[in-house]
């Protein structure tokens, strides 16, 4: 054969082992990662001439872990208050999963201004007042559902009871459930008598510290309520003081002017004044939270060279820290006898919104 020839010959085997590899490493591109590396093992020993064919074949160990026992699901506590809530139960003709109820339920969880909630008796549940809030995983043989009487915006009205009233028969037709909703006239009225008692036993103080000369600027304001014990909140230009509970409302709550805090540059901002607010039916009174709320506005004053005002910028003296104080007490006492105890969760529904 001539040298021609034996060169085309040389060209092609070329091509062949070429493509050949083209293709085998196109195949590994595509395998899945855990088959690559095996194949990857496999080559190699083949390569030192430690493997035969069974080598070839060997695949990563699987270990036999026995899995964990399924965790029972964690169950949130009730949350309807016969003072608090007009709660509707539901008849079902056969027990429910949560998924399925959550499933017909709307995305909002409110009806106006008001809040409702839905809660289930487990099927399993030995005590028939042993109502949860709705938890996956659980079946239950019973529902009660409850729209919240009145809040911050008001008394629950008749045009809100409508529109519970009309979801609630929906949803009870999805269940196959029976449903039987009360007066509506009567619930009104309920709502109205809790929404006067709201209204006269609601209270937010605020003291105001003023600058009594140079004025402020953010960063020199969260420095020294840092020091208290004072966190940044959610909000731009608010701190606030930690609940010592898990959980439970912030104690005290510092706020300045939101433009300032989010200046290109705060150093520039000026403050002349920041307000400390307690929000009374929110905290515990065993906290102590008038107390903190005079002695922290106190310090801040001191150590930003301040005066401690109210509203209309007024110095308080101590006479005015006393009169409030007793005013708190016969307040404290009055939700405690409502059964809306300051800081309870029907305390912090009631007063919210």
């Amino acid at each position: 054969m001539s040298t021609l020839q034996w060169a085309l010959i040389g060209v092609g085997l070329a091509l062949l082992v070429g493509v050949w590899a083209y293709h085998r490493w196109q195949a590994r591109r595509w395998m899945p990662r855990r088959q690559r590396a095996a194949v990857a093992s496999a080559d190699t020993d083949g390569a030192d001439g430690e493997a035969g064919t069974g080598d070839a074949q060997r695949q990563e160990p699987h270990l036999d872990v026995p899995a964990p026992a399924a965790a029972r699901p964690a169950v949130a506590p009730a949350l309807l208050s016969e003072r608090l809530d007009v709660i509707v139960p539901l008849v079902l003709e056969r027990p429910v999963t949560a998924e399925a109820v959550l499933q017909a339920l709307p995305g909002t969880r409110r009806i106006g201004s008001k809040p409702f909630f839905v809660e289930g008796l487990p099927d399993d549940a030995a005590d028939e007042a042993a109502w949860e809030a709705l938890t996956p995983g659980r079946r239950y043989q019973q529902l009660r559902v409850g729209l919240q009487l009145a809040n911050r915006a008001g008394p629950l009205n008749e045009i809100e009871f409508s529109e519970f009233a009309q979801r609630l028969q929906h949803w009870a037709e999805h269940l196959q459930a029976a449903v039987d909703c009360p007066d509506m006239m009567a619930v009104v009225q309920r709502a109205r008598a809790l929404d006067a008692f709201a209204a006269a036993h609601d209270a937010q103080l605020t003291f105001t510290l003023r600058a009594r000369r140079a004025a402020w600027n953010p960063g020199y304001v969260m420095q020294h309520a840092a020091r208290l014990g004072f966190v940044p909140g959610s909000l731009p230009g608010r701190m606030v003081l930690p609940a010592s509970r898990p959980g439970g409302a912030p104690l005290l709550v510092l706020q300045f002017e939101t433009q300032a805090a989010l200046a290109d540059d705060p150093s520039l901002a000026v403050l002349r004044e920041v307000r400390l607010t307690l929000d009374v039916t929110h905290v515990p009174q065993d906290e102590e939270p008038y107390s903190r709320l005079c002695t922290l506005a106190d310090r801040l004053a001191d150590a930003m060279d301040g005066w401690v005002t109210d509203d209309t910028g007024q110095v308080l003296a101590a006479e005015a820290f006393d009169r409030i104080g007793g005013e708190l007490g016969v307040l404290y006492d009055a939700l405690r006898e409502r059964g809306f105890e300051a800081g309870s969760p029907d305390a912090r529904r009631l007063f919210s919104g």
